[in-house]
């Protein structure tokens, strides 16, 4: 996991990444969020229209922020990724302020006594249309094609800027960390094929929800499923050991770790076990893990 980089950071500027893509930044770090969440606006900087990807918390600043790089323009479309808070909430009020449809993910619903170690999920969100695997929106100079990328959640998206070959991931990769798969709505078996799926694609450039641009992506996800892999090998070996529950796996796969992200190692060792489990690999006798 990266280091949280000094401030100042770039909080609501609408910072030019290539002709047809501006970033802005929300005001809202954590240790889940880096410097915080990213919004982008897609279209040309003079032409009539524009798309937003993730709007962000329901922030004034924000808001206000998003607007300002709209500018003139119509918004045809407010896109979200998934429905974690700090990614769908601003919707309802930027479609309010434009007039514009939310579209792009589907939405969820889920209720669990299990300890979050992610943003809670957007129960506000209400899309006037879910894109399917394949489908677009399409605007002056730009087509956004949907690609279907569950295992974060299981309503995760991303969207293919097809004009320019970048891809914005979301949180299924991003620029600073992995991604937390968090039972029951999150499953590692989908999280790791949407990498492979991801793998098989040509993507320029990955523009995630938290951190810098992907220059060599495929580099990156074939990294991650090595990574992932490699955590699947450790939680075995560690079980043919001896039995144990989840949180006594992560002293010995997590070295040094900040205690503020404890809940999120669980989390993430819990999603490989139940896919384990799912494989005949594991199985769970009153909350202990063993090999099966």
């Amino acid at each position: 996991m990266a280091q949280i980089p000094p401030k100042p950071w770039p909080t609501g500027l609408a910072e030019q990444l290539e002709p047809l893509v501006r970033r802005v930044l929300a005001p809202n770090p954590s240790p889940y969020t880096f410097t915080g969440t990213q919004t982008y606006v897609i279209g040309q900087s003079d032409g009539p229209d524009c798309a937003v990807i993730d709007p962000g918390p329901s922030d004034a600043a924000h808001i206000d922020a998003i607007m300002a790089a709209i500018g003139g323009r119509k918004l045809t479309a407010i896109m979200c990724t998934h429905t974690h808070r700090d990614h769908s909430p601003a919707a309802i009020p930027l479609a309010e302020l434009t007039g514009a449809p939310v579209v792009g993910c589907a939405p969820l619903s889920l209720s669990t006594d299990l300890p979050r170690s992610d943003e809670a999920f957007d129960t506000t969100y209400a899309p006037d249309r879910v894109l399917e695997d394949g489908e677009a929106m399409r605007g002056t100079g730009w087509t956004l094609t949907a690609v279907a990328t569950p295992g974060h959640t299981s309503n995760h998206l991303c969207f293919a800027l097809e004009e320019s070959g970048a891809l914005f991931t979301g949180d299924h990769v991003m620029g600073w960390s992995t991604s937390v798969v968090v039972p029951p709505d999150g499953d590692m078996g989908d999280y790791l094929a949407s990498l492979e799926k991801l793998l098989a694609r040509e993507d320029r450039v990955y523009h995630s929800a938290h951190g810098a641009a992907i220059e060599k992506p495929r580099q990156l996800v074939r990294g991650m499923i090595g990574h992932r892999r490699q955590r699947e090998n450790q939680i075995l070996r560690l079980m043919r050991e001896r039995a144990r529950p989840v949180s006594e796996f992560i002293p010995d796969m997590y070295k040094g770790l900040d205690e503020r992200l404890i809940p999120a190692a669980e989390m993430s060792v819990s999603a490989h076990l139940i896919d384990l489990q799912k494989r005949g690999l594991a199985v769970q006798l009153d909350g202990v893990w063993r090999s099966d």
